[in-house]
């Protein structure tokens, strides 16, 4: 949705547990808050002229309501689905069903941890996935999606 109809909107999604971030464990996560990321993406989509919508809920229904909700107004999504990344058919095909571009991204590296972290049931329907960068890895996956959707630096 880069034409005159408005400014590109992507929405920010994060799932389970991601409100307490800067609190739990904060060995894997960082002391970095849900508040601190989405100044960071505001901040990386606003370099490109990008408004974001941000969204954290540690109920699976309500994620899947607001991507369907929001489908026709947005141009993309980031989203950090927590641990529905490694159990959701339901936010997986949520996802696929809203026909919109999306970027995976976690804080730690999946890879690297449990064996049961390894497998993304969403990767599939997403454009990429950005993982093990931390806090610099919301801005990697927003600019990956900006670039996707083909909107420019303002």
């Amino acid at each position: 949705m880069s034409d005159e109809s408005g400014p590109v909107t992507i929405l920010l999604v994060h799932g389970p547990n991601l409100n307490m971030l800067g609190e739990r464990n904060p060995d894997v996560y960082g002391r970095t808050t849900l508040l601190d990321i989405e100044g960071d993406v505001a901040a990386a989509a606003n370099e490109r002229g990008a408004a974001v919508l941000c969204f954290q809920s540690n109920s699976e229904g309500a994620v899947i309501d607001f991507l369907h909700e929001h489908r026709k107004v947005a141009s993309g999504v980031v989203i950090n689905a927590g641990a529905w990344t490694h159990t959701s058919v339901a936010l997986r095909d949520a996802i696929e069903a809203v026909e919109l571009p999306c970027v995976e991204v976690h804080i730690s590296n999946t890879h690297a941890r449990e064996k049961f972290r390894h497998t993304s049931l969403i990767a599939a329907v997403c454009t990429g996935q950005v993982t093990g960068l931390g806090r610099e890895g919301y801005t990697a996956a927003t600019n990956l999606l900006l670039d996707t959707i083909g909107q420019r630096p303002a």
